[in-house]
């Protein structure tokens, strides 16, 4: 973690800043290898251009946070004390007084901004997002064989969720069902919270597994992600129990056709937008742009949503190294509805999915 220290300390020597302040638990976990969800409390990583960084963590995360990969100070506050105070403190012993404060723009909430400006008065706030967004964009070979190992948890998973399948069984207990069994294995989180959705409720995106029983002749829609060493994984799968209707299955094929000739147009130099175009017209050449109501992929890394969006309109041009996912989706309400998705890392001349689960039409009986 220590290069990527230095990035940050050259970038402020450039920009002529004298410190960041870094609150997003992913990112104090990029940067100083401590992974921690301090939920309501303060975690903080401090970083300057000339004197060493601190981490900043609740006093009952001090010890672990010691005992990491991380070498360089770390302060500890009790529940009682006044965090903030004890942040400026710690900075003016190092440098003095502030003038130029870098902060994440879009995670710093406005709370804990009113904060930094109490503690901090007449200094000038500037974005450090930006700057975060570039490093973590390209992966490193240790980084992509973490994802790679998740991605491989993630078809485990699913293995899982698809033996779970049987007429009755609810939602939610498949969900449960897979949790459970990962957790025996030693997996201790998910990416974000499992979907299997059933029937209707597969015709929303973002739908939430509940009570609604399997039925047969429906299509269940599994979305979910293992986090394997800080990173994640993110899957998509649709598959058949028993015979669902045509129009079913005509979905299920145009999705696949999108999915996998978006895919294989991923190579340096595509944009983002002309990605999100391939698998958008053949969804809109088959009558259905309606029902494809999201974009086509997003970043991963150690959050599971991370810069760039693959989306309609995003000139931003895609670099060896990247990873995102490709997710196109047709959700058609009282019909079917279709999502098949894989994450990827770009390489020098295409790229590779870091899951394998199979992708033709699956019945399950």
């Amino acid at each position: 973690m220590l290069k990527q220290l230095e990035v940050l300390q050259n970038w402020l020597k450039e920009e002529n800043k004298e410190a960041i302040f870094i609150n997003d638990p992913d990112n104090v976990a990029y940067f100083s290898g401590y992974q921690s969800e301090p939920h309501e409390r303060i975690l903080a990583l401090l970083v300057f251009k000339d004197v060493s960084p601190f981490l900043f963590v609740p006093a009952l995360e001090k010890e672990d946070a010691l005992n990491s990969t991380w070498e360089y100070d770390v302060l500890g506050y009790l529940d009682h004390e006044n965090p903030w105070s004890l942040i400026s403190h710690a900075v003016k012993q190092r440098i003095g007084d502030l003038t130029i404060l870098a902060i994440e723009k879009d995670f710093l909430t406005v709370t804990r901004m009113e904060q930094l400006q109490t503690e901090f008065p007449g200094v000038s706030f500037s974005d450090v997002t930006p700057k975060i967004q570039s490093m973590k964009l390209v992966k490193t070979k240790d980084e992509i064989q973490k994802m790679i190992e998740a991605g491989i948890w993630a078809d485990k998973a699913l293995e899982i969720g698809f033996k779970a399948i049987k007429e009755g069984v609810q939602e939610q207990e498949i969900v449960a069902e897979i949790e459970y069994e990962l957790k025996k294995m030693g997996i201790k989180n998910m990416s974000f919270e499992t979907m299997v959705l059933t029937g209707d409720n597969a015709a929303s995106p973002h739908g939430v597994p509940g009570s609604r029983c399997i039925q047969k002749n429906d299509l269940v829609l599994f979305d979910l992600g293992v986090v394997y060493d800080g990173y994640t994984s993110d899957v998509t799968r649709t598959v058949a129990f028993g015979e669902p209707s045509e129009k079913a299955k005509e979905i299920y094929h145009i999705v696949l056709r999108a999915n996998e000739a978006a895919i294989a147009a991923v190579k340096p130099g595509v944009t983002a937008g002309e990605l999100d175009k391939i698998a958008r017209d053949i969804i809109t050449e088959a009558g259905y742009g309606e029902y494809f109501n999201h974009r086509l992929g997003h970043g991963l890394g150690r959050s599971v949503h991370e810069f760039p969006s693959i989306m309609e309109g995003n000139d931003f041009v895609v670099q060896e190294g990247m990873c995102f996912s490709i997710e196109p989706g047709i959700y058609v309400s009282g019909v079917a509805g279709v999502r098949i998705e894989d994450c990827l890392y770009v390489t020098a001349d295409g790229c590779e999915v870091f899951t394998h689960t199979p992708k033709t039409y699956t019945t399950i009986s």
